[in-house]
């Protein structure tokens, strides 16, 4: 059955979080069901999603701290960690009911683990990317995440968009092909980070509001432990583990990788609630910004003119698919509240 792209005009700007975090997708009118001052909680939700944002935003700089731990050991501790962090979380929050009823329904299960592969991929891509110096291109692809997503719904969710919305497309491929024809390289590391998390994203929609974020993330963790427990296994039997080796400050950054995969992604759950989703996908070109920041200016990555070019031509299709939601927006609520 095809849906007309108006009619999910919020899901090209949609809570799309850009450093792949488990991230739940929240309902439309969700906030209404908020108790309490509409204005207090709206205000409080953006200060929950920019904080989110922020934190992921970050996250580059953090991760280059904890050299001389490598990108395998340290996706390995970032699943071992945050599945320790999320059951200490279920604990506190008493969720092992929810989480039980969660388990036994064989489809979310397998939805779980389909999520719990695509995020491995993303959390791997950005910190080979992240310690390699390439952390202008993670930028690039969750710059082009949004586009990606829109390009899904036409894919898979068989929607119907407008003409707006195939101009952007356009211009993010002609970005694209711009970077890979004058640069000379093809910018796997982008796509491949907006290719995964649109998946996840596109997952996590049909999961839906029935896994909470915690419960979602400690599934997800613990599909993952596997992965962890090889790599640890390898990274420990060749080069050797940096837990522990490189004295007591980077043991302590180290062990922190938990609460700061699970922090941002709370925060994000707590403000999605709040707030409309073409709030959070404004908010959500805060984390490529400041990325794209850390490595042009503060990395000092190169930049050449056909970077430039594709950046820029990146930019204006974001301006113009931005644009396009907004206005459908607009007049979904005028249509509602004729």
């Amino acid at each position: 059955m095809t849906r007309d792209a108006s009619e999910t005009a919020d899901s090209t700007t949609g809570p799309m979080p850009v450093t792949g975090e488990a991230v739940p997708t929240a309902p439309r009118h969700a906030s209404a069901a908020l108790t309490g001052d509409p204005r207090r909680e709206r205000a409080l939700g953006g200060v929950y999603a920019f904080s989110a944002y922020l934190i992921w935003g970050f996250l580059p700089l953090y991760f280059l701290l904890l050299a001389p731990t490598g990108p395998w050991e340290l996706v390995a501790w970032r699943i071992v960690l945050s599945l320790a962090f999320c059951v200490v979380l279920l604990a506190i929050t008493r969720g092992w009911r929810r989480l039980g009823g969660i388990m036994q329904q064989r489809r979310l299960l397998a939805l779980t683990a389909l999520s719990g592969v695509l995020i491995y991929i993303n959390w791997q891509v950005f910190i080979l990317a992240t310690l390699t110096g390439h952390v202008i291109e993670t930028s690039l692809g969750y710059f082009i995440n949004p586009i990606v997503t829109v390009l899904l719904g036409v894919v898979v969710l068989r929607e119907r968009l407008r003409i707006t919305q195939w101009v952007a497309i356009a211009l993010a491929a002609l970005a694209v092909g711009v970077i890979i024809i004058g640069y000379g390289e093809f910018p796997w590391i982008a796509l491949t980070l907006a290719a995964s998390f649109g998946l996840y994203g596109l997952v996590k929609n049909r999961i839906g509001p029935a896994v909470d974020a915690v419960s979602g993330l400690t599934l997800e963790s613990l599909w993952l432990m596997p992965v962890a427990s090889a790599l640890l296994i390898v990274v420990g039997a060749t080069a050797g583990l940096s837990m522990g080796a490189n004295g007591g400050a980077h043991a302590v950054l180290l062990s922190l990788a938990g609460v700061v995969t699970a922090t941002p992604l709370l925060f994000f759950a707590a403000g999605a609630r709040r707030v409309p989703l073409t709030v959070i996908g404004l908010l959500q070109f805060l984390t490529p910004i400041m990325q794209f920041v850390i490595g042009a200016w503060v990395l000092h990555e190169p930049m050449t003119r056909e970077r430039w070019i594709g950046f820029v031509l990146v930019w204006i299709a974001l301006t113009v698919l931005t644009i396009d939601s907004l206005l459908s927006a607009r007049r979904t609520r005028r249509a509602e509240l004729a």
